[in-house]
């Protein structure tokens, strides 16, 4: 069987042989001949992408369990360290050494707390790009014209 290449090989040269005029019956018979390759060849395609599909999918299945329980972990790795925190402050020992470890609660960096963001001066603020809405704009051109953008639709092979 032909490559799906070699076939719009073909296809190209039937082209040529329709605008050199070849007779209708050799057109008629190469047709053929390649249509029913070509529609092997999508059925074979289709296989493979949903094959490749469902394998992808599975994948993503996978990553979202595995990132929830990435997420459960983290959660309690907190809660262990702020329950050992905590009694660590209530007793008073901020500070020890065990055989196997070193304990001790130290102070973090400050950070800033805004309590009124309305009230920042403009030389802390950091410029920012404007964005495009375009769904906003696609939502406006359904119904309007525009003469700095326009919609355009362009086409996929779609499986069923």
């Amino acid at each position: 069987m032909k490559s799906l290449y070699e076939l719009k090989g073909q296809y190209l040269e039937l082209l040529s042989m329709m605008e050199e005029g070849a007779d209708e019956e050799t057109i008629k018979d190469t047709l053929e001949g390649i249509e029913g390759e070509i529609e092997v060849k999508a059925d074979n395609y289709a296989r493979i992408i949903r094959q490749l599909e469902s394998d992808a999918n599975g994948l993503k299945t996978e990553i979202e369990r595995m990132t929830d329980r990435k997420r459960a972990l983290e959660n309690h790795v907190s809660y262990l360290k702020n329950n050992l925190q905590d009694a660590m402050i209530l007793t008073g020992k901020e500070k020890f050494k065990t055989e196997l470890f070193s304990f001790g609660i130290q102070s973090n960096p400050a950070s800033v707390v805004i309590d009124d963001p309305t009230s920042i001066p403009a030389e802390f603020l950091i410029p920012q790009e404007p964005k495009v809405d375009k769904k906003s704009i696609k939502e406006y051109l359904k119904d309007n014209e525009a003469n700095w953008c326009h919609l355009e639709q362009s086409r996929s092979i779609r499986i069923r």
